[in-house]
């Protein structure tokens, strides 16, 4: 007889609709999350859970004393579009963009949008600790800091392995954009659910 195992599974529901105000908080960093970002979808390319990559990039930030404010941006899932939006919206101006699949930014208001600060291209080789240290790095630039780079893998073969199905996620995101739709704020809330798997 096989016995059913259950594992508690972390999920996360962004809630709140108010219109995205710029923030008058000099330390803080705003993480914008693109339109099917634990919404449509729930994890990464490699299957990470977007409620835990969300809690390393907040824990990331709160770690440098730096408060964290969260906005959905459904008009547009273009990386660097979530990321320049959120520095504009950041009263440190530092924000980070992140994707469904995983592909992240951390971006600085006054650069030009189509630049970062620091660009994380290969989600599939992204990890929960390269997250953490995205939102440490992004909240040292909100206290006027220089960080070293967070270290990234790279892997030539991620991108011919993990190709179609990074198009399929960015076909499918790229569906649930409302073109006139303005950033709201948003609040994560996380909470524990037992999966039944056998």
């Amino acid at each position: 007889m096989i016995m059913p195992n259950t594992q508690a599974q972390r999920t996360l529901e962004f809630v709140g609709d108010a219109p995205a105000e710029p923030g008058k908080r000099t330390d803080e960093v705003v993480v914008a999350v693109s339109p099917a970002f634990a919404d449509f979808f729930s994890q990464t390319i490699i299957g990470l859970s977007h409620a835990d990559v969300i809690r390393e990039i907040l824990a990331g930030i709160e770690e440098q004393e730096v408060h964290a404010r969260c906005i959905r941006v459904r008009h547009s899932s273009d990386l660097a579009v979530l990321a320049h939006t959120a520095a504009k919206l950041s009263g440190s101006g530092i924000g980070i963009g992140i994707l469904s699949r995983g592909t992240s930014m951390i971006h600085q208001r006054d650069l030009p949008r189509l630049s970062s600060l620091e660009l994380f291209p290969q989600s599939p080789l992204m990890t929960l600790e390269t997250y953490r240290s995205i939102g440490s790095n992004a909240a040292q630039y909100a206290k006027g800091e220089s960080p070293e780079p967070v270290p990234t893998l790279n892997d030539q073969m991620a991108r011919p392995r993990w190709q179609a199905k990074a198009a399929l996620l960015h076909l499918k995101e790229t569906e649930q954009i409302v073109k006139q739709a303005k950033p709201v704020e948003v609040v994560p809330r996380f909470s524990v659910a037992e999966a039944l798997g056998t």
